[in-house]
């Protein structure tokens, strides 16, 4: 059964991290939590996996940032709120059920001020030592 296990972490963290690299291309797909559902489930799967992401050049800083501060950079916030103000717009212009539309339009909102309160890396950072290769 561990072994199931640890194939469905491996199996959850490649589906994830394919995922995270198509939205790297097609505009609206996100890319940063695809990246950290792909580390958290490679964490448990394969270690030296999720070390590989997070040491990765694109997708390791904003994946190590958010680890270590729970910070997203200025780019990716300014990136989210332009993505959900064009998700709200598209709402109000195409959806007809009023109630519907009030519950999806405040919730994409106050999404954007959660991301808009995060703060912002304060460096460049490296992965956590405990996880780094000897």
């Amino acid at each position: 059964m561990h072994s199931l296990r640890r194939a469905a972490y491996i199996g959850l963290a490649w589906t994830s991290f394919c995922l995270g690299v198509i939205g790297v291309f097609v505009p609206l797909m996100p890319t940063t939590c695809f990246m950290l559902l792909a580390v958290w489930a490679a964490s448990r799967g394969s270690p030296r996996f999720a070390l590989w992401i997070r040491e990765h050049p694109r997708f390791g800083p904003a994946v190590v940032a958010w680890e270590g501060e729970r910070a997203i950079p200025r780019h990716a916030k300014w990136l989210a709120g332009a993505m959900l103000s064009v998700s709200i717009l598209v709402l109000l212009l195409t959806l007809s059920v009023l109630w519907l539309k009030a519950i999806l339009v405040t919730g994409l909102a106050l999404l954007g001020l959660w991301i808009a309160s995060r703060p912002e890396p304060r460096e460049l950072v490296a992965p956590p030592t405990h996880l780094v290769r000897r």
